[in-house]
């Protein structure tokens, strides 16, 4: 104790030294982390750069423009859009432009004109005093509401029909079209309507229609390629297809045709005496030879039938850019 009292300012000073020296021990050792991290993010940032430089997306060299080159992607880009956008072009209403109930009617009448002309044209075969869904609209001088979406869906039955009429299907049986005024809630028949609905989403409105047709597959592969091609953007969803009939015969033509008696039922002599039908001297004519295939030749093994389809198509509507 005596040496530290003599040495009191040595003792001092050495301590105050140490706790010095820890201190800068402690800065150092934080300024070398501090380093060694700034190292680790620089080896990183060098990685990167040199991962840059040997990958082809780079902006290039005297051989290779990079840059150029994802310029004319991008314009390749740009006229794809445009091409895919002219693919969605709207259907033109009927009649375009401002509607009133009186140019609704004048359209409406002479549009069903038309598509009754072109479905005679075609051979395609109609309900009887068909109005293509718009039965409820036909006997109206003013229309109470949805004039415009009315002149829409007009423009877009016009289209569908055409597709099948250039088809040549056998017969058009129906198009159900979505209700859009009040006429069509009110007193419209449920032959003309679907109950599905539009579906609008953060690209496009969806439309659905429901179209019911007869023909043979010939036709058929025709109708749906023919929408597939339109310049408007219809949408074959779904097909159900089955037979017209059970015996294959148009249910039209089925209608009308007779059932034939068998020819003991026929009274003598009413079909032409002794070559008809009838008895022949009160006896019952021979029965017709019973139909031989002829030997040879190839077999039937699929033999074509009218087929009823019910299609379900959707218009798309792309919405305007904002």
């Amino acid at each position: 104790m005596g040496w530290i009292k003599r040495n009191l300012f040595f003792v001092v000073g050495a301590m105050l030294a140490l706790a010095l020296l820890g201190g800068a021990g402690y800065f150092i050792y934080l300024g070398w982390s501090r380093n060694s991290e700034q190292s680790q993010k620089l080896n990183e940032l060098y990685d990167k750069l040199k991962e840059i430089n040997n990958s082809p997306q780079q902006a290039g060299d005297n051989k290779n423009d990079n840059i150029k080159v994802a310029k004319e992607q991008e314009q390749q880009l740009r006229e794809w859009i445009k091409a895919a956008g002219d693919r969605f072009q709207p259907v033109p209403s009927v009649p375009p432009g401002d509607v009133t109930s009186k140019t609704y009617a004048s359209a409406l009448g002479t549009t069903v004109y038309q598509l009754q002309q072109e479905a005679k044209d075609n051979s395609v075969g109609l309900p009887a005093s068909y109005y293509f869904s718009f039965q409820v609209q036909s006997d109206k001088l003013t229309i109470s509401s949805g004039l415009g979406p009315l002149a829409k869906q007009l423009g877009e039955v016009k289209a569908i029909a055409e597709i099948l009429f250039a088809a040549r299907v056998n017969n058009l049986d129906s198009i159900q079209r979505v209700r859009v005024s009040d006429d069509d809630v009110n007193s419209g028949a449920q032959a003309d309507y679907t109950d599905k609905s539009p579906i609008t989403n953060d690209l496009a409105i969806i439309t659905p229609y429901v179209v019911t047709f007869q023909c043979f597959t010939p036709e058929l592969a025709k109708a749906i390629s023919g929408f597939a091609t339109s310049a408007y953007p219809l949408i074959v969803k779904s097909l159900s297809v089955q037979p017209a009939n059970a015996s294959g015969m148009p249910d039209a033509q089925a209608a009308n045709t007779p059932n034939p008696l068998p020819p003991q039922m026929y009274p003598p002599g009413r079909f032409g005496g002794r070559y008809g039908p009838g008895y022949a001297g009160g006896m019952p004519p021979e029965p017709p030879p019973a139909n031989v295939p002829p030997k040879g030749g190839l077999q039937t093994v699929l033999k074509e039938q009218l087929l009823r389809i019910t299609a379900e198509v959707d218009i798309v509507q792309l919405l305007p850019k904002h």
